[in-house]
């Protein structure tokens, strides 16, 4: 039986000197411990090589990404620039937000026609068809107006911008609109109208020079009032809506930052907007879809069968007041967050302050599609609408030179006429 010490060395047939054993165990302990080591250094290479390549390629990721973002980007920000180029003396540099919207498509048009440079920003979410809204977007695209697909939660987006442009101006425009959709994702209320409206604030309030700020408010925020007309000394600490809510949460939150920061603020309290390129899901526009679809509209009845009153205000009385206010806002007082003196707050109404009953307007629009609507009349349920509103609109009269000079017939003839070439009934879709 071979001896351990035999066991543990090799079977190597012919003679082997045992005074040889000791170098051959160390010749085969260095060749074991210099591959040993060369392995053990290739290995190190390889994880320095493939570490290098990672943050070459996260490198490479990261500009790709950068480039390729919604925002962005050296021609990103030409397009910035350029849009918000002022070209008259004097003139303002507006960022729009919601711009993409009803209102503040309309706004924008108007600034970019006398002259003042327009960014717009609008996030083209689904309350309603954003098909829509990409329609105004090239509709402004057309007129130089360069939109930004952002929200204005985006407070890294809103950095951006005004680093990119010193902005005279914000017009607030963006908002979760719509009373009784609230019932059914309060969150986004919350997420745009008080969230999106502190974000931005934010913004302007870090930003030198601070702009000045208009935003929209709603007539929403008078409740449960019963005086009328509505006027801005009036109470609004009792909303029927959690729209009502976020509107005079809005007010409550823009005075605070006015008071800290020295930012100028203005509050507009819009009266039921309606006209071209409106929203879909507004009462008027809703009623000439189905009207000229055979379809029964169904109008809403307050208390002891008293007809629901709007104080319907036209589109373009409402950009009258919106310009006003931009051109008379006086300018905010802080640099970079810190206030250095007093700025104004204002709040207005911008109304037509000539409340008329929806029944008199359907009627009104049977006249000018020349069909005849089904109507269905139901008590109004209690989802938050208010039985009227009614503007007192002598403040706005007095500050901002506001007059509006369109009635309901004159408005919804033009209205009635934007919506059927729209939707292409001019060109042979038939009128049931």
């Amino acid at each position: 039986m071979p001896s351990l010490q035999e066991e543990l060395l090799p079977s190597t047939p012919g003679k082997f000197k045992i005074d040889h054993r000791g170098h051959a165990v160390n010749r085969q302990f260095h060749r074991c411990f210099a591959s040993t080591s060369t392995l053990f250094l290739w290995a190190l290479f390889l994880v320095a090589l493939t570490a290098s390549y990672l943050s070459f390629q996260s490198f490479i990721d990261s500009g790709n990404r950068y480039f390729t973002a919604s925002w962005g980007g050296i021609q990103w920000e030409k397009r910035v620039r350029d849009s918000a180029q002022v070209h008259r003396p004097d003139g303002f540099s507006v960022l729009v937000t919601g711009a993409a919207g009803f209102v503040g498509t309309h706004v924008s048009l108007a600034l970019k026609k006398r002259g003042d440079g327009v960014v717009g920003i609008d996030n083209f979410n689904t309350y309603y068809d954003p098909s829509l809204k990409k329609a105004r977007k090239s509709l402004l695209q057309g007129r130089g107006v360069f939109i930004v697909e952002g929200d204005v939660n985006d407070a890294r987006l809103l950095a951006k911008l005004f680093d990119v442009v010193a902005f005279t101006h914000v017009m607030h425009l963006a908002a979760q609109a719509g009373v009784r959709y609230a019932m059914e994702n309060p969150q986004s209320y919350v997420h745009s109208n008080v969230a999106g409206l502190v974000t931005l604030l934010e913004a302007c309030k870090s930003a030198n020079p601070q702009p000045a700020v208009v935003w929209a408010s709603s007539s929403s925020v008078y409740g449960l009032n019963e005086k009328s007309p509505f006027s801005e000394a009036d109470r609004t600490d009792r909303p029927a809506s959690l729209y009502a809510a976020t509107k005079k949460a809005g007010e409550a939150i823009t005075h605070t930052y006015n008071h800290i920061y020295g930012l100028s603020v203005t509050g507009l309290r819009f009266f039921t907007v309606y006209g071209p390129w409106g929203r879909p899901d507004m009462a008027y526009f809703s009623f000439t879809r189905n009207i000229l679809q055979g379809k029964p509209i169904t109008i809403y009845r307050g208390k002891n069968q008293v007809d629901l009153a709007r104080d319907f205000t036209y589109i373009d009385d409402i950009v009258k007041g919106c310009v006003g206010s931009l051109d008379t806002a006086g300018k905010s007082t802080g640099s970079g967050g810190k206030k250095a003196g007093p700025a104004p707050y204002r709040v207005f109404n911008l109304g037509n302050t000539s409340p008329v009953t929806v029944p008199t307007l359907v009627s009104i629009l049977e006249r000018h599609l020349k069909v005849k609507a089904k109507r269905n009349v139901v008590d109004m349920p209690g989802n938050g609408d208010v039985p009227f509103t009614h503007a007192n609109i002598s403040s706005a009269r007095r500050e901002l030179g506001y007059k509006p000079t369109t009635d309901l017939q004159t408005g919804l003839k033009k209205f009635v006429k934007w919506y059927l070439s729209y939707h292409g009934y001019n060109r042979g879709n038939n009128v049931n």
